[in-house]
């Protein structure tokens, strides 16, 4: 890996971000008596996009939301120039990542054509529209329990459409987070990039054919699983698996994932996590395990993301992620990305990273230093559902991890680690309770995860009876 090009500048970032953050500002007090500063704001995101085939129409929304007088198209537009700056730092920096690890990178397809009509779902999308328009006009500072309110019967109206369920979901959480933050003139501190990004996304999804629904294909062949990211919510929790895919018909291997997710109350956490998750997906037991899967036409987009189905694959011979790591990661192709999806906080690329030496910064802060260059640690990520802990990845002699980026730099996300123990070299795997554990810890932390889960059982089934 050439470690040194995380630290070196990209040129444009700084200018694509700052362009960004003015119009994220300009959303705090709103757009509907808009000040000089956030004309400014305004004027500077339009701006960023001249030089592109939204340049007139960002220019003129703009100039409508400057003058208080921005309709809903105008909002759209200026949620379309905002994505096209977060896309091209996106691809910028996944442009760099792709000259670090040295692999090679699938090669970007023009989108399917795919239908405009408004659907059946055009009232529902319309109001969602509309709900985001008066968010905008209010502005962070002026949300109330009654404007975050209008959400939940657009909710509800999506809810029961599977083809607008992702926004519906989207929209819950968005709307829950500012209710907690209710009222906002009373806000200390406004998330302003994060619920910008929300923003800017749920809009854009309310267009018909904003995202269309991805094409798979099936595919045959050998799935080496690397890790396990594991992301826990109060009220939801998804596995996603890392892998190499060896396809059968010989063409170059690719790095692919499967993602498992489900409900759960927040009195589920740890390893009572896997007790939701793996009824749902054998893919897990074999991470946990350390095996292959064979795949027999399993479904894969054009993304990599496998549509997973257990009729389709079978437990296969054991397979150690490290060795896979270093026998096959290096010439495996990376995905593309959708276009809407492209977002610095997307980037997850697997790398394996050997020879560093480990130091805690004055702040707490992990470090790797790889080859006289140091990379950030993120050890709030390594999940509570299984045995890798940060003082195993600071112990560590090699890790497999992902890539990603935070706070304007690169961050290492463990997912396992080679740890000397008794001086014999052990792997120690955050997914390693995947798929059931013998091991002490994890014993004992399933055991009261499955209280929990019974006393729940228990309690929903009398409600029900009553």
């Amino acid at each position: 890996m050439r470690t040194d090009l995380l630290t070196d500048p990209v040129d444009g970032l700084d200018e694509a971000l700052d362009a960004v953050d003015a119009f994220d500002r300009a959303l705090v007090a709103g757009l509907l008596r808009p000040q000089p500063a956030q004309a400014a704001g305004l004027a500077a995101l339009a701006a960023a996009v001249a030089g592109s085939p939204l340049a007139s129409l960002v220019a003129e929304a703009a100039d409508k939301a400057a003058a208080g007088a921005a309709g809903e198209d105008h909002l759209v537009a200026l949620a379309a120039a905002r994505t096209a700056l977060m896309g091209a730092v996106h691809d910028a920096l996944t442009d760099r990542v792709a000259d670090v690890t040295g692999r090679p990178r699938a090669e970007r397809s023009a989108p399917d054509p795919h239908t405009t009509d408004a659907g059946p779902g055009a009232n529902v999308l319309a109001a969602a529209r509309a709900w985001l328009g008066d968010l905008a006009r209010a502005g962070w500072q002026g949300i109330d329990h009654e404007l975050v309110a209008g959400a939940a019967p657009v909710v509800s109206a999506m809810l029961p459409d599977i083809h607008l369920r992702r926004l519906a979901t989207l929209l819950d959480g968005f709307a829950a987070e500012l209710a907690a933050s209710c009222p906002g003139a009373t806000l200390d501190r406004v998330p302003e990039r994060r619920w910008a990004d929300l923003w800017t996304r749920a809009l854009l999804l309310t267009l018909p054919g904003a995202a269309p629904t991805p094409t798979p294909s099936p595919v045959t062949g050998r799935l080496l699983p690397l890790g396990v990211d594991v992301q826990e919510h109060a009220t939801a929790v998804q596995a996603q698996v890392h892998a190499v895919l060896e396809p059968s018909d010989g063409t170059a291997p690719r790095l692919v994932r499967a993602a498992v997710s489900a409900p759960k109350p927040d009195t589920v956490v740890g390893a009572g996590l896997w007790q939701l998750l793996r009824p749902r997906m054998s893919l897990l037991g074999a991470a946990g395990e350390g095996r292959a899967m064979e795949l027999d036409a399993m479904p894969v987009t054009a993304e990599g993301d496998l549509v997973w189905d257990d009729a389709r694959a079978r437990t296969g011979e054991p397979a150690d992620p490290f060795a896979t790591a270093r026998v096959v990661l290096s010439t495996a192709t990376d995905p593309v990305t959708a276009p809407l999806d492209r977002h610095p906080a997307r980037i997850a690329v697997p790398v394996l990273l050997e020879g560093y030496g480990a130091e805690h910064e004055d702040d707490g802060t992990l470090t790797f230093t790889v080859a006289g260059h140091r990379l950030a640690v993120d050890t709030d990520r390594v999940p509570a559902a299984g045995p890798l802990t940060p003082a195993a990845v600071a112990a560590s002699g090699a890790c497999l991890g992902l890539l990603r980026w935070d706070a304007g730099e690169f961050v290492l996300q463990p997912l396992a680690v080679e740890t000397t123990v008794r001086k014999k070299t052990v792997a120690v795997h955050a997914g390693a309770w995947a798929g059931g554990t013998t091991d002490k810890l994890g014993v004992r932390a399933e055991k009261a995860a499955t209280d929990s889960v019974t006393v729940l059982r228990e309690r929903a089934g009398k409600l029900l009876r009553a």
